[in-house]
């Protein structure tokens, strides 16, 4: 009797010694902390820092793929000035001040999307073949991260979004080359990806603000029964397993992340099934099938992606998740010139000329100019530089939990009030729009929720304007019946007051 006591008390401290240090970890169907407390994950994606993505870059039409990106640059600069650029590009896109304002806005937790290539060479370039040679820059970077995030008390998940090879024919996700192997064509990459994996879990296993490791971003291969994927991600796990029992590991689905088939029931007790959300409705049908997940097999499930929408969709996606205790990470941080996302890295009219170059609408600029460019479109990316959405912040926090406007900027009247200065809020309470969210995964129908693409992210159609009088350099625009803007003002004096607009229109109908 008195040794089966003391071997419950061994494994009783055993366990604690696991989640000691407050490592995030399973518990039936929640995320918890290392006191058993629930955390819901509140993070923001860094697409485009380590992997630039073509749409991102507004490079897609002609080089969706990072390589393809970066052969664009050499053939301009030259190998030396583009290395220049991607290292001035990898300082400046995430530093401690970013860090600091996404906790700050309200985030508790960075998804770091990896490209495998910062921290190791691709197979055909290493030196003996099968071996694997480990490069510092990847592993810094990502050292510095964790270091900024543990100071805001901020859970880091690793994300590798380009495996070696690539992990799926959508190149701009995965910088998949298909002149060269894939990782499902490759038994080589494979090695590669589980050794990548067990050295990160060698490097981060005693790190309490180290999330967890999201195994493979958004594979879309035809596989059968997708074997292939759970074959290699139990290898991985059994990888990790071997340096570190204190994370979480996320396991995605086939085809986006969401098609499950052959990945269940989980082979692990520390691990969380990771689905992405866009572009559908926002209701509960739209979750049932991972809900069902979830029950089935008594586990977590976290939404790893969500985001390129409207704030209203933002909203209503964000409310929807944390109803049924799932948490998010929102996708990108960064984009250039887009408003869809909490910072907008401007285009300069160099980053401009070169777009027209690489589409074949303008003549080929000097090596100079060109460098000049991409060396200012990199200093665009510090946040200082950025515009900040912050309509954007405000439709995934308050609007989360108030539908009450709130004023975008101060109005005193008498005074002039722009258009594009309405209230914070969602449709029907801070203005009327007739489109306000894209449902196209729902409805096959792609809808233009903001026919401007400048400003701000709501329904409200909002455009550049270069008539410089009494204008801030927008306009409201493509007015349709029954639209309106809610404005918040203080008014000095109960009086009569007198108003004037100014107008444009197209035809003389308009009123």
């Amino acid at each position: 009797m008195k040794i089966a006591v003391l071997f419950f008390l061994i494994m009783l401290i055993a366990s604690a010694c696991t989640f000691s240090q407050g490592f995030l970890h399973v518990d039936d169907k929640s995320i918890v902390d290392g006191n058993g407390q629930n955390v819901l994950l509140r993070g923001m994606g860094l697409g485009g820092w380590m992997l630039q993505e073509g749409y991102m870059m507004k490079t897609s039409s002609f080089a969706n793929a990072q390589y393809q990106i970066k052969d664009k640059i050499k053939a301009l600069v030259g190998a030396d000035r583009c290395n220049e650029f991607y290292a001035a590009w990898l300082d400046n896109y995430i530093r401690q001040v970013d860090v600091d304002s996404l906790k700050a806005w309200g985030f508790n937790s960075i998804r770091l999307p990896m490209h495998y290539n910062l921290y190791t060479l691709p197979i055909e370039e290493e030196p003996v073949a099968g071996q694997n040679t480990w490069l510092e820059k990847g592993f810094s970077l990502t050292d510095q991260l964790l270091q900024w995030c543990a100071a805001n008390e901020m859970y880091l998940i690793l994300d590798l979004h380009a495996t070696p090879g690539g992990q799926g024919k959508e190149s701009g996700i995965s910088d998949y080359n298909p002149g060269k192997p894939s990782l499902w064509e490759s038994a080589v990459n494979r090695s590669k990806t589980v050794a990548l994996w067990k050295k990160l879990a060698e490097r981060y296993v005693n790190e309490p603000w180290m999330g967890g490791y999201d195994l493979i971003n958004e594979t879309n291969w035809s596989m059968t029964n997708n074997k292939p994927l759970k074959d290699l991600y139990v290898e991985i796990t059994r990888a990790i397993r071997e340096v570190d029992k204190n994370h979480i590991v996320f396991i995605e689905g086939n085809w986006f992340a969401n098609d499950f088939t052959g990945l269940t029931p989980p082979w692990d007790d520390n691990m969380v099934y990771s689905f992405h959300k866009y572009w559908s409705y926002n209701d509960q049908a739209s979750i049932q099938w991972m809900l069902d997940i979830r029950s089935r097999h008594n586990i977590p499930i976290w939404c790893g992606e969500a985001g390129e929408n409207s704030n209203v969709w933002f909203t209503d996606a964000i409310k929807l998740l944390e109803k049924h205790n799932i948490g998010w990470a929102w996708w990108p941080y960064k984009k250039i010139q887009d408003i869809s996302g909490p910072l907008s890295i401007p285009k300069s009219s160099g980053y401009d000329r070169l777009l027209d170059y690489w589409s074949g609408t303008a003549v080929k600029p000097s090596a100079d100019f060109a460098y000049d460019a991409l060396m200012a479109l990199a200093v665009n990316l510090k946040l200082e530089n950025c515009i900040f959405q912050r309509d954007v912040i405000d439709a995934m926090f308050r609007q989360v939990q108030e539908v009450a406007t709130k004023a975008f900027m101060r109005h005193d009247l008498p005074g002039l009030v722009f258009a594009v200065d309405y209230d914070l809020g969602s449709n029907g309470y801070a203005y009327a729009d007739n489109q306000y969210a894209d449902y196209h995964v729902s409805t096959d129908v792609y809808t233009s929720w903001n026919d401007g693409w400048i400003f701000r992210n709501d329904g409200v159609d909002i455009e550049a304007c270069s008539d410089n009088t009494a204008t801030k350099g927008y306009d409201v625009g493509w007015i349709a019946n029954d639209e309106w803007l809610a404005f918040t003002v203080n008014v000095d004096e109960t009086a009569a007051y007198d108003f004037s607009f100014r107008i444009a229109s197209a035809t003389t109908a308009g009123r």
